[in-house]
């Protein structure tokens, strides 16, 4: 990868003042135990700057924007939709949207996918693993799947807490465990609905490596020998397996990429940073466990980075990093021991 080009980076949240706003109204501070972050597109460039990124596609996350009435879930997802589509536009070749729809609500989500996509120019939209503890692959969605396949719409999705979360009784944090559940149960049902080989031009993106899917690859393909779960999923379990994406957000350990690459081509793993609710110093831990990861060589890992995402966001082939200035070269300079001493004390 010439080093003007930059990674794609399809893991990369935006928090809107519409959002802070609203979550704060709720008394809402923390997604998933993880504090709300200060957010501004220019924070997001300085970063991707800083770690050789050169367009993030951007999207809402957790807990969505169900966090009040259907009406105030609405609203919200239009307000951080068209504040998306401004910024695209602001810092051109550099951002892309995937939109936020007001899930759990069919018919709402369906309009707002049909106006983010045909009026704001979204890339493609994020769907929650499960809303109020609905997970995707439910007949209730099927409406809204119907839409996304005649679009050929890209799909990207994003974990969720469900609510039996609160059941469990551990002091750890959602984001650390409890996302990858809600990933990989959506991701199953989704399978086993019957929902992917009904609704097949739907491009799926996984966040975080699928969750626990590469891992359990095997015991799911069982189900093939199981006739209830089988007629859903006629292709075989792995067939639809291996046509998810999946992102390196968070994930980028070669523990969890020696099982991804078993599973998948790596033409169908995508970069992803998960900023900045992983805070600048990760992202730099992240780009660094990926050039040495041994299971990939060069053209996989520039495929990885950067042109595996072309082949589903072709726009951003001209998107290349701009030369930093005197302030930014330092700047960088004095995050690279900060990272080392972080990834260090993560490797104990």
């Amino acid at each position: 990868m010439p080093s003007n080009q930059g990674r794609i980076d399809v893991h990369h949240h935006l928090i809107p003042p519409s959002f802070t706003s609203a979550m704060t109204a709720k008394g809402l501070m923390e997604v998933a135990g993880a504090p709300l972050p200060s957010w501004s597109p220019e924070a997001s460039i300085e970063n991707m700057d800083a770690h050789g990124i050169a367009a993030a596609i951007l999207s809402l996350s957790a807990p969505g924007t169900h966090i009040g009435t259907r009406q105030e879930a609405i609203d919200l997802a239009r307000a951080c939709n068209e504040f998306s589509a401004e910024t695209a536009i602001k810092f051109p070749g550099r951002f892309g949207s995937f939109a936020v729809l007001p899930m759990p609500f069919t018919e709402d989500a369906c309009k707002e996918a049909i106006h983010a996509l045909d009026v704001l120019g979204a890339d493609g939209v994020v769907l929650l693993g499960s809303t109020d503890g609905i997970f995707l692959g439910d007949p209730r969605f099927n409406e809204l799947m119907a839409e996304l396949d005649r679009r050929k719409a890209i799909v990207f999705e994003h974990p969720n807490l469900h609510p039996s979360t609160s059941q469990v009784e551990t002091q750890i944090p959602g984001f650390l465990v409890e996302f990858l559940c809600d990933t990989t149960r959506a991701a199953t049902n989704l399978i086993f609905s019957g929902t992917l080989d009904k609704y097949p031009n739907i491009r799926w993106i996984l966040s975080h490596a699928g969750g626990f899917l590469p891992y359990i690859a095997w015991r799911l393909s069982l189900a093939n020998a199981m006739p209830s779960l089988a007629i859903k999923a006629p292709r075989g379990v792995l067939h639809y397996l291996r046509n998810f994406y999946y992102d390196t957000a968070l994930s980028p350990s070669p523990y969890a990429m020696a099982a991804l690459k078993e599973l998948v081509e790596p033409d169908h793993i995508l970069f992803g940073s998960d900023f900045p609710f992983a805070p600048s110093t990760v992202t730099g831990m992240e780009t660094a466990a990926i050039a040495a990861l041994p299971m990939f060589d060069e053209i996989q890992k520039d495929g990885i980075n950067r042109q595996n995402a072309l082949k589903l966001f072709p726009k951003f082939s001209t998107s290349t990093i701009p030369s930093p200035s005197l302030s930014q070269r330092i700047r960088h300079s004095m995050q690279a021991p900060i990272e080392a001493v972080v990834d260090k004390i993560r490797d104990r």
